[in-house]
């Protein structure tokens, strides 16, 4: 059990510190009213996916079981954590960041498909394409785009792994409904918002441009949704440095920050308070991936 870092006893400790206030919030000794419950539980459950997320870079430990163990349990319930650790590993190491169909986080979709979707599906994406729209019918759309995606690309493992995610939601929902006071649709409901508040990071994490380098975001924020996210706002940093530890970030950003913003090309944002000003209800980009002049390079000519 040792750690990939003398540092990480802090992921160590806020893993133990989210397990932690998770069963004390379910668990309810003091009776919390429900409303408040549900208050505290998204933003754990976001805090779950963010440690996660932490886990599949190799931290806190040098061995990826033990930290694929730490964090197996669906406590968001709607993705298993092996098959998205998968995909994004693919993510990182895709040339072709952002393009629909070679980066399985993609949001943008391919320009001839949307020109072919019926006007009522390309009104929901439309919508789905402000940041309002992300939070509330987001998670529906990328549980349905990520179910498409596993389906095309299931093999024998992938198959192993959503029957053990499966049977690890039975096991949790079953102590849900046998241990605390809340109902489990209520639980659904919080995994679901969970997820919601995780599209406020994902929703501009990245863009479409020529340049790889400026394809993802420096968002210099430094207040709840920073720690939420464990400093992934700062996702260009990230992109270039994943192995490098959440609380190391905000450091090496100050140190590189001029340089960072040059390689980027400048796609900043001060505060996510400032992106909920500008995008709440307005889009960002269209919802179709432009088409460059140098398509092979972007890999959008092998689905034309």
């Amino acid at each position: 059990m040792r750690l990939s870092e003398s540092s990480e006893w802090r992921t160590v400790i806020l893993i133990l510190f989210c397990y932690a206030a998770l069963a004390f919030v379910l668990l309810n000794p003091i009776n919390l009213p429900i409303a408040v419950q549900v208050i505290l539980l998204v933003p754990l459950i976001t805090l779950h996916s963010s440690l996660q997320h932490e886990c599949i870079h190799g931290h806190p430990f040098k061995s990826q079981l033990l930290n694929n163990t730490l964090v197996f349990a669906p406590i968001g319930i709607f993705l298993p954590y092996l098959q998205f650790k998968s995909a994004h590993i693919k993510h990182h190491q895709n040339s072709c960041l952002a393009v629909p169909y070679e980066d399985p986080e993609s949001c943008y979709q391919d320009p001839d498909e949307w020109a072919n979707r019926p006007k009522l599906i390309q009104k929901i994406f439309i919508i789905n394409n402000t940041l309002a729209g992300r939070m509330l019918i987001g998670p529906a759309i990328n549980l349905t785009r990520f179910a498409f995606y596993e389906f095309r690309n299931a093999d024998l493992s992938s198959c192993i792994n959503w029957v053990f995610h499966l049977i690890s939601c039975a096991l949790i929902l079953e102590a849900v409904n046998y241990w605390s006071n809340l109902p489990v649709w209520v639980y659904f409901v919080c995994c679901y918002f969970g997820y919601s508040l995780l599209m406020v990071r994902t929703f501009l994490e990245h863009q479409a441009h020529t340049s790889l380098r400026a394809r993802s975001v420096i968002i210099e924020d430094t207040g709840f949704f920073s720690y939420l996210f464990l400093n992934n706002n700062l996702h260009a940093l990230h992109h270039a440095y994943p192995a490098v530890a959440w609380y190391r970030l905000p450091k090496l950003f100050r140190k590189n920050r001029q340089k960072l913003l040059a390689l980027n090309e400048g796609y900043y944002f001060k505060s996510y308070w400032e992106i909920f000003k500008l995008y709440a209800f307005s889009a960002k980009e269209p919802v179709a991936f432009p088409t460059f002049q140098d398509e092979n390079k972007l890999g959008l000519s092998a689905h034309e």
